[in-house]
């Protein structure tokens, strides 16, 4: 059971070698290994903070983004609510055009009736004073055909004279 129980000679060679080889570890292998360790280490933050750096670009560009559509929006209410407003604002002028065409039709078709009534009034009052005279012209005739008529016409006329 040599294997169980070191002699004392192969642990102290064992404990030589082993402080050999962390000496010679330390002195190539030790810097190396630490640097690609803390350069990992390193690596490992940057990373982190590169991640944590877009997370809050991300955060940012969503509230952009966020902002920008509520911005469309907004703007396309507005957009909206002016284009209503000149839809309205068109009719209503148009109503007040058409209105204003109406009333000066209609003032004008006024004044074209009562022009046309006083140019029939005026031809019915001569048709009239025409008629009259055509008629007082076969009366008079008729009255003075006659000589006792004509007499008589002058004798009232002459007392209808003196009476008054």
């Amino acid at each position: 059971m040599d294997i169980i129980k070191p002699e004392l000679g192969l642990v102290f060679w064992s404990l030589v070698t082993f402080i050999i080889l962390l000496i010679v570890l330390r002195k190539f292998a030790w810097k190396p290994i630490l640097g690609a360790v803390e350069e990992r280490e390193e690596g490992i933050k940057t990373a982190l903070a590169s991640a944590e750096s877009a997370r809050r670009e991300m955060e940012n560009l969503k509230a952009d983004n966020e902002r920008i559509l509520q911005e469309a929006r907004n703007e396309r209410e507005s957009m909206l609510k002016e284009a209503r407003e000149m839809k309205n604002k068109m009719i209503a002028d148009a109503k007040e055009e058409a209105q204003a065409q109406a009333d000066k039709m209609i003032t004008q078709a006024q004044e074209a009736i009562v022009t046309e009534k006083k140019v029939a009034m005026a031809e019915l009052k001569s048709h009239v004073a025409g008629l009259s005279l055509d008629i007082a012209e076969k009366v008079v005739r008729n009255e003075l055909s006659n000589k006792d008529k004509q007499l008589e016409l002058v004798e009232s006329m002459l007392g209808e004279a003196k009476l008054n």
